[in-house]
């Protein structure tokens, strides 16, 4: 009686398929990755660029809040005292005294730790740029008269604000950067991903190549 044939032994796969199956699947796990942490920026500077892209057709406004106070006479004192040496040593550009500092948190609740103010000889005057509006700070060292501005550009403002790093601050400037380099990560690891399967797909070339010609062509022919 004849043995029953035994099944053929399943064929290795090629080094090269095996290096391509690697690549593939590393290729891919970075593309997400990246997409991951991309993904909240990728929406938020897509939808402002929209909004920039359309500043004079969105309607912004403003609102301004302004408010007054009076510097107590022992504090305007102490102020007045210290204006000739800080003028002197720093030409009119210093940080408000830590005292002051605290009475303006206490009044209007604005944080001015960090930011340079200008200190003339009957003023001290500190600009409050923010995203989305802007604000200032006056205090007379003769009146001792205190004068808070804030000017709300709304949230769309806010946003575009954000978008150009616009007084967002040295943490937002961070948050760009990680950004940019994920959504260079995303962005070339989705090209190779495209190269590897090019193969299969005959259109991915002519797709990456109008990818690439559209703005070129049109910065060329429309924009001067």
């Amino acid at each position: 009686m004849r043995a029953p044939m035994s099944a053929p032994a399943a064929t290795a796969p090629a080094p090269a398929s095996r290096r391509r199956a690697y690549w593939l699947k590393t290729l891919h796990e970075w593309h997400w990755v990246s997409s991951a942490l991309c993904l909240v920026g990728m929406l938020l500077f897509s939808i402002t660029g929209i909004t920039l892209n359309h500043a004079s057709q969105i309607e912004a406004r403003p609102t301004v809040t302004r408010k007054n106070a009076e510097v107590d006479a022992g504090l305007r004192g102490r102020l007045a005292e210290q204006q000739p040496g800080i003028v002197k040593a720093s030409k009119g550009k210093a940080e408000l005294p830590a005292e002051l500092q605290r009475w303006v948190k206490a009044q209007w609740g604005v944080d001015t730790v960090g930011r340079d103010a200008e200190w003339s000889q009957d003023e001290i005057y500190l600009s409050l740029p923010r995203p989305g509006g802007d604000a200032w700070l006056r205090i007379g060292l003769e009146d001792g008269e205190a004068e808070f501005e804030l000017t709300d550009r709304g949230w769309i403002s806010y946003l575009n604000d954000l978008h150009k790093g616009r007084h967002t601050g040295a943490a937002w400037s961070w948050f760009i950067d990680i950004f940019a380099v994920a959504a260079l990560l995303f962005s070339i690891t989705g090209l190779l991903i495209l190269k590897m399967h090019a193969g299969n797909r005959p259109f991915t070339w002519p797709m990456v190549a109008m990818g690439l010609l559209a703005p070129f062509l049109l910065a060329l022919l429309f924009v001067h």
